[in-house]
């Protein structure tokens, strides 16, 4: 995926309020001004569902980015500062 400019980007962040990882990629987001609709998995229904079918697995949070789905994270080594920075068209951290 190429990066996206910050003002036609349609991004939608699948998150859960216990999740550190959520927090994290969130707290990258706003730090950046990148604008994004956020859905709780454990508060809309079908959301976790939706992750599930997109990605196959239950993991948050997942971002999607015009229409494609992007696990801003890897188990272990947490938020991808890097990778989500060049993605997002954004200075690195």
């Amino acid at each position: 995926m190429q990066s996206a400019s910050k003002n036609t980007m349609q991004l939608i962040v699948y998150s859960a309020a216990w999740c550190r990882d959520c927090r994290e990629a969130k707290a990258f987001l706003a730090k950046h001004n990148i604008p994004f609709e956020e859905i709780d998995i454990e508060q809309t229904p079908g959301a976790a569902d939706e992750v599930i079918r997109n990605v196959g697995k239950r993991a948050i949070p997942q971002f999607v980015i015009n229409g494609q789905w992007v696990q801003p994270y890897r188990p272990g080594r947490g938020f991808l500062y890097a990778e989500m920075s060049e993605l997002l068209g954004v200075a690195a951290q």
